[in-house]
């Protein structure tokens, strides 16, 4: 199994109502790709940091290998989602992919 791990700050110009209504968006979008994407297991977007935070979101997700994580990076579903939701309103991203055994 691998886990995909996203990190996400969001842009500074965005006010703090507009960064609510982005985090809910991208919340939905891509907890909403669950069941749409061969070897997706299961994926959650976190949007509720403590203050010790320096991230605005987090994606966390299993796929069961590292071709179904490629294939996921392409899939017509996920680029919609993240070329509409998660990269306009985004000024930084961080990611760490792991094999579990």
């Amino acid at each position: 199994m691998v886990k995909h791990v996203i990190l996400w700050q969001l842009r500074d110009e965005l006010t703090q109502e507009e960064k609510t209504e982005v985090k809910a968006k991208i919340k939905q979008g891509l907890e909403g790709l669950q069941g749409k994407i061969p070897g997706l297991l299961d994926i959650h977007v976190y949007t509720e940091g403590l203050t010790s935070s320096n991230a605005d979101v987090m994606l966390a997700s299993s796929f069961t290998d590292e071709a179904s994580l490629k294939g996921y990076a392409t899939h017509p579903e996920h680029v919609r989602v993240a070329d509409g939701r998660v990269r306009p309103y985004t000024k930084t991203r961080l990611c760490m992919d792991y094999e579990v055994s």
